[in-house]
Formats: structure tokens, sequence, C-alpha cells
């Protein structure tokens, strides 16, 4: 069923810009349209999958982590599911969902601290008491005050050793902090829940942030990877590789072979990179552009190849753009290296799939629909997506700098939590 009038949203930057005039359904619903009809690919998927999930955490009604998390889960199912062959959605409902855990665990270990310390104030003021009480007078005069001995105040033991200062500033504090480690979040007081959803709004302003910069900061290794006089192909560039490209062209002279699907001496196929052309001929960066059936004559003369990758898998594993496989495939067989771009944002702590691959594309670019009888007697099919094994692949350059493939799982354990990496999104259950 085609979504209603009210919920269409015409692209992607206009429905970022109506979320906080609509409703908490409706942009799900608008953002599933969008995906739906392909309109959302690849890097926009994870900002506009953090985009929503920061409304269903600002919006909707939840008591505790629990609720909270089912209902991120229950969207963020709602999403993969409408964008099958964009994984990046599930990357992103994951950290949200580790993020989440997080920050509730580290408000129970705040309870834990300050119940721990009101009972050492307790046992202390218990301890001390008994000495700092005056014994009723016998007689008049003065009584001297005596000290108690060391051994009373030595034989009071505190479990962990902590300052006369901090135990003394959680005093007043005391019975409270006992009251909440020992209440569920459910039961908490509203000002827990408001607290938590704050900290959880904070965290994923710093995922939008992170994706908002990735590519600026992939681009800032440029000058370590690209040396003077390299030639550098460039596979159906995407916008992480021509950042990375522009700002190797600042400070070094090389030569790049910008490889398109079409044929390069087309209006179709000059149009694909102009941009990307006259941004690097500015700078003295000379460009030539091949098709990809024709990269394998180059190859002898490649220095390095790149691409942008669409998904890391957790065993190395690439979903990058179809033909991608072939031109790491050659580079392997002239041992020329293979640099993988991406950001963190895109390391997926799945194995890849039989199907990752599947996704079909418009198929008249190769035969025409008018000629008739090519079109019965062909069945012509144009995948989008390649998988490139991890054996193919030397660097991964991410915002947090060059990885190797055994850095890969330390990556992505500090980023998903355990709890999180099992779930299916694509599931029946």
């Amino acid at each position: 069923m085609a979504p209603s009038q009210t919920i269409y949203a015409p692209s992607m930057d206009k429905l970022v810009k109506s979320l906080k005039g609509q409703t908490l359904e409706t942009s799900i619903e608008a953002f599933i349209h969008l995906l739906k009809r392909r309109q959302v690919k690849g890097d926009e998927c994870a900002d506009a999958t953090a985009h929503i999930l920061r409304q269903v955490v600002a919006k909707s009604k939840w008591n505790d982590v629990d609720q909270l998390l089912s209902k991120v889960q229950a969207v963020g199912t709602r999403l993969a599911r409408a964008a099958p062959h964009e994984p990046v959605i599930g990357n992103i409902v994951r950290r949200v969902m580790g993020l989440i855990r997080d920050e509730a665990s580290e408000d129970r270990n705040a309870d834990d601290l300050g119940s721990e310390a009101a009972s050492d104030i307790q046992s202390l003021a218990t301890a001390i008491a008994p000495h700092t009480q005056a014994a009723p007078p016998q007689r008049p005069g003065p009584i001297p005050f005596r000290p108690p001995p060391l051994t009373s105040v030595a034989s009071f033991h505190v479990a962990k050793p902590k300052s006369m200062f901090n135990l003394l500033s959680v005093a007043e504090t005391a019975e409270s902090s006992i009251t909440a480690a020992s209440t569920p979040l459910s039961q908490a007081a509203p000002t827990s829940v408001h607290a938590l959803r704050s900290e959880v709004l904070d965290g994923i302003e710093e995922i939008m942030d992170e994706i908002s910069q990735a590519d600026d900061q992939i681009a800032g290794f440029a000058d370590v990877q690209i040396c003077p006089g390299d030639y550098v192909l460039a596979y159906l560039p995407s916008r992480t590789v021509e950042r990375f490209l522009v700002k190797a062209a600042a400070k070094r002279k090389f030569t790049v072979f910008l490889v398109s699907l079409e044929d390069p001496y087309t209006t179709t196929g000059e149009a694909s990179h102009a941009a990307l052309r006259k941004k690097l001929s500015s700078s003295g960066v000379k460009t030539i552009s091949i098709a990809s059936n024709g990269l394998m004559a180059y190859m002898t003369r490649i220095s390095k190849v790149i691409f942008g990758a669409k998904i890391v898998y957790q065993n190395g594993g690439l979903l990058v753009d179809s033909g991608a496989s072939v031109a790491a495939q050659a580079a392997k067989a002239h041992s020329k290296p293979v640099i993988a771009l991406g950001g963190v944002y895109k390391f997926c702590p799945e194995d890849p799939s039989d199907e990752i691959a599947g996704e079909a594309g418009d198929s008249s670019t190769y035969v025409s629909y008018a000629d008739g009888l090519k079109v019965d007697a062909l069945e012509v099919e144009n995948t989008v997506a390649d998988y490139v094994p991890p054996e193919l692949v030397d660097l991964y350059l991410t915002n947090l700098g060059p990885q190797t493939r055994h850095h890969l799982a330390a990556i992505m354990a500090d980023h998903y939590k355990a709890e999180d990496v099992g779930y299916s999104f694509l599931s029946n259950e």
C-alpha cells in the first residue's frame, strides 16, 4: 500500500528538516518510503537512520532501559527490512543500542558508588560516636577531654580506601543514593529517565558528528598514502574517494585513472566525473578516464587501487560497487596494493551472506527494451554490488587511521555490544 501524501518526502534533506514538525510514526513512514524508492543510498542511510533513532528516543514514551531498547530495535528492524541491501542501517541501530546500554550502566555504577559511600559514612559515624559522647559528670568541675585510643579508630574497616572529603561530600545525599541504587529504573523518579534520555540524545549527536566528519578525517591521511608520481586507479570514485583524492592533490602530484562503467568517450561517461577531474586538474593532477572493461590494460602501470567500501564485514570482506572485485583481483595478480576507504560506522559485525551482491539494477543500460528481439532472446541481469574477499584487501583506511585485517575485530568490539551483534534485523523471528 502506497504511503499517503501527508508522509511523502521528496528528498532526504527535506525529510531531515521536517522531522521536528512531524509525528514519530510519520517520520518513520516517510523514511521507509524513501528507502523503498531507493532515493536514499549509501552514506545517506547511516545519517538518516541516526536522525530517525534520535526522534525515537526523544519522542517515544518509555519508562526503563528495556522499553527504550525494544523501541529502538523495533524501528531499526522496520528500516532494515525496507532496505535489505543497506547493512549500514543495522550498524547504526546497533551503535545506538550499545550507547543506551553504556549510559544505563554508567548511571547504575554511579548509584552503586553513592550507596557504598553512604554506607561507609554510616559505619564511620557508628564507630566514632561512642568516643565522642561525653560521660555524665560525677562531680563539679570541668572534665578533661581524652581522645580515643588509636586502636579504636584503626579497628574500623573501610572496604575501599576513600578520602574524608569524598565521604563528607555525599553525606547529604546518602539516603537518596541508597534508594536510587536499590530501585529499578522502571520505578525510578522521572528525573532518572529524563537524565538518561538527555545522555542518549547527546550520544546520538556524537554518532551523527562522526558520520559527517568521517570523509574529511579519512582525507587527512591522503598525503601519507599517496606519493609523488603515483599512478592511482580509482574505481567508480565515491564521495569519500573524491575528497581523498582532492586532499592528496593539494600536496602531491600524481596521475589518477578514473574508472567508469560507461564508455569514457561518450557524453554520459565524460559527465560522470567531470567535477572531480576539474578539481584535480586545477591542482596539477593529471586524470585519465577509462572504461571498466579496459582497466586490465593499464594495471601494469598502476601504483595502487583505491575504492570506497559500502560495508566492511567482520571477516575483512567488503561490499563494494559492482565491478570493483575485478579491479581487486587484477591488482592482486599484478601485486598492486588495494586500499579500501570507509568510516568506522560502515564496519558490520556480521559475516557476509550469499545474497549480499544480489541487488539488481536497471539492465536497460546494456540492452534496449526498444529492441524486442533482444529482450525476448536474452535475460540480462545488472548487479549493482560486489563482494571483495579479505585476502584481496591490503589496507583499510578509516577515520581512525590505517588499519589491517587483524585490527578489525578490536575496532568492532569497541563499537558494538555482544548482546546486539547476534541479532539479525532481516530475520523473520
